[in-house]
């Protein structure tokens, strides 16, 4: 990392604007202080300068001492969620502009007469086709028409256009004509954000890149305003070095990469928790872990395998149908891959069609919020269920910086839910808390089968805000017997930034069949995409070691899918290419239980990533198990019991104070300052060596030994 000689290299920032909250972290050698505020929804940067302000003065520390400074958001999400981004326009190969509403010409309810198929970022007055014609080798067939190119930009400028997104048919293949667009609109309309295809998605398949394009093209202008705003702001307090960036894909890159590709960024502050997540699970020996993060707008669940969470080439955003696949905008780039449902503590109930209780998917949000903020919000929320609840302590919420009402959520719950529903307002507010729950283990259900994998194999990892009041109960719908909330879980998704490593990867397709692969072409390829890579990591990291990792995307010939296969270090000749067939023959096997020798193969894109230095290894933790000495309780409060339906004591722990020599059991809350934890009856919790709160469903655990032990005896 690049650190100013005036700044302290242990003293680390991290920062993770969400769509309710902003979460800060701040950390110096091992000592550890955060923040949770309200977004600041219109300019994000004042709520982070205001959080970071705050942390430094408690710790006596200013700007020019901080030697790392990490931002993640979900502005571009939120921005592309809402269709609130930039007024923009497309240009592509004519005949063409018509492709991201025509997209891969399927339906994703085959059934459904009435489908609904999201609406395109570029609505079709702005989409424009541009004479020119390259076939997929690169050949040029039709020159670009410059003429047309310079009569558009006045075109562009008289309709108020601030950013163009240019996707030319075989661009991956010949980018000049792309490049050559962006020259001339810088000429004459200099004024225009421009995101060419060839830098952003360099891959074949023409409806994704072009819809990734779009999506980067709609978002910057908002993203990068708030990148640069920020970083003036924070330079003139006297921040040393430029902020770094969370990507989607698990890696820090640079604020140049976020200003360029802002589409890196639509799922950073997920990815931040993942990382966290892969980091506990190190940690506590959990080699299969699920991920849950959730917080006040959406939850985050992501499977965790041999201490790697699963990562994607893609993801959709703004689905018409949340579980349909297919029912989103494609966006092609790295990220890891997780399922995000509308499920927060500000996630709306209400009575639907069918006379039910429904929750989300839409927020409060931070303005106006849960009714219980006494912001002006009317509507019931999961948070106003807690507040009723007694789950939460009002004026610990949110580091004491929300004080809640509960007596407004009362009345929204009454007003909205439990009259029409003919319930008592405690019964609908336990109902909102088991339909969130409900939705969540659904998802994790659905996601794990589409994996492949069986979720009551895994321990489940919970941070964010509310995941901590949740995570017991869906563990108990999921069939799982462990739960570990870690230290500072409230802001779980920042202190994961501190752990990601600095590093980029770029995909560039260059089809090949491995029977006269042209291998000069190929090492070309790679030195041209190592150079890159290189580059991007460079500017964070000047003088750290690097580390590459080269991946080829195969396919047998007549396939429309690849599977990835590794591509070793070294010179791309012919025992490389020969190593490389029997890898892929080897992994298709694998994965599909036979190959087809033959059948031609096939190499379709060729990725490289870069990393600088290597990923610091986590402390091992130890999780005590045994006799134990029972915790001391700092006092109790009024919950309500559904299954008795009533009111009843349930003593309360500051998480602060308990040692790894004690335990509780439920029912019980362990409270700190940026969450709660509800430790129901029938689990125990305990705390770690290294402060992490481990859960454990006694009856649970007593089953499954109970079933191994008959297992063991059959066999």
């Amino acid at each position: 990392m690049t650190i100013s000689s005036t700044a302290d290299a242990a003293v680390r920032v991290a920062v993770d604007v969400g769509g309710t909250f902003t979460d800060i972290v701040l950390e110096r050698e091992r000592r550890r202080w955060s923040a949770k505020l309200l977004t600041t929804p219109d300019t994000p940067e004042t709520a982070v300068l205001q959080g970071i302000q705050e942390l430094l003065d408690q710790a006596g520390l200013g700007w020019p001492q901080i030697g790392l400074l990490i931002l993640g958001t979900t502005l571009a999400t939120n921005a592309l969620i809402e269709r609130k981004g930039a007024r923009t326009a497309l240009l592509t190969t004519a005949g063409f502009r018509d492709l991201v509403e025509i997209g891969l010409e399927d339906r994703f309810a085959q059934y459904d007469i009435f489908l609904d198929k999201p609406e395109p970022l570029v609505p079709r007055p702005w989409r424009h086709g541009i004479t020119e014609r390259v076939d997929a080798q690169g050949r040029v067939l039709t020159p670009l028409d410059e003429a047309q190119v310079i009569a558009l930009a006045r075109e562009l400028t008289e309709a108020g256009i601030e950013s163009v997104a240019v996707c030319l048919l075989h661009s991956y293949a010949h980018p000049d004509h792309e490049r050559r667009i962006r020259e001339l609109l810088r000429e004459h309309a200099p004024q225009l954000w421009i995101s060419l295809s060839s830098d952003v998605c360099a891959e074949i398949r023409e409806y994704p890149r072009l819809s990734t394009v779009s999506a980067n093209a709609y978002v910057q202008p908002q993203v990068s305003g708030y990148l640069r705003r920020f970083n003036d702001a924070a330079r003139e307090r006297g921040l040393r070095e430029e902020p770094f960036l969370m990507t989607s894909g698990g890696a820090i890159a640079t604020l140049q990469t976020g200003v360029e590709e802002p589409v890196r960024l639509v799922e950073s502050g997920p990815a931040g928790g993942a990382i966290l997540a892969q980091h506990i699970a190190q940690q506590t020996g959990a080699a299969r872990a699920l991920s849950f993060d959730m917080g006040g707008t959406t939850a985050k669940i992501c499977y965790i395998d041999d201490y790697e969470p699963q990562v994607s080439r893609s993801f959709e955003f703004g689905r018409v149908h949340r579980h349909l696949k297919g029912s989103g905008l494609p966006i092609r780039i790295p990220v890891i891959e997780m399922v995000e449902i509308g499920a927060g503590g500000g996630s709306i109930a209400r009575i639907n069609q069918l006379g039910s209780i429904q929750v989300g998917p839409d927020s409060a949000g931070s303005s106006p919020g849960p009714a219980a903020y006494g912001n002006g919000g009317e509507l019931p929320t999961v948070t106003d269920a807690h507040a009723l609840l007694g789950t939460v302590t009002p004026e610990r919420f949110a580091v004491g910086k929300v004080g809640l009402r509960p007596e407004l959520a009362w009345n929204a719950i009454q007003t909205h839910l439990a009259a029409p529903a003919g319930l008592e307002a405690p019964q609908a507010a336990q109902a909102i808390v088991e339909v969130v729950s409900e939705n969540m283990a659904n998802a994790a259900r659905v996601h794990a089968s589409e994996l492949g994998k069986s979720a009551d194999e895994h321990v489940l990892i919970a941070f964010g805000g509310a995941a901590p009041l949740h995570a017991a109960g869906l563990a108990r719908k999921l069939g799982i017997a462990r739960v570990i909330i870690p230290e500072s879980a409230g802001v779980g998704s920042a202190v994961g930034f501190l752990w990601a490593p600095i590093a980029y990867q770029a995909v560039r397709s260059f089809h090949q069949r491995l029977a006269g692969i042209d291998h000069a072409a190929v090492q070309a390829l790679l030195d041209d995409l190592t150079a890159g890579v290189d580059a991007v990591v460079r500017r964070a990291a000047p003088d750290a070691a690097l580390s590459h990792k080269r991946v080829v995307f195969m396919r047998y010939s007549g396939q429309g899918h690849e599977i990835a296969v590794d591509l070793p270090d070294g010179p791309f000749d012919a025992s490389a290419s020969a190593r490389l067939g029997e890898a892929f023959a080897q992994r298709y096997a694998q994965l599909y239980g036979r190959n087809l020798p033959h059948v031609a193969t096939e190499a379709v894109s060729w990725s490289v990533a870069a990393q600088a230095g290597e990923r610091r290894v986590p402390e091992a933790d130890r999780i005590a198990s045994g006799p134990a000495i029972a915790a001391r309780q700092a006092g109790t409060r009024k919950l309500y019991d559904f299954e008795r339906d009533n009111w009843t004591e349930v003593p309360c722990y500051e998480r602060a104070a308990l040692d790894a020599e004690q335990k509780l059991t439920g029912p019980a809350l362990v409270v700190e300052d940026e969450t709660t934890t509800f430790v129901p009856a029938g689990f125990e919790a305990r705390r770690s060596r290294l402060g992490s709160l481990v859960l454990d469903d006694v009856g649970a655990a007593a089953a499954r030994q109970a079933l191994s032990t008959d297992k063991e005896i059959a066999s």
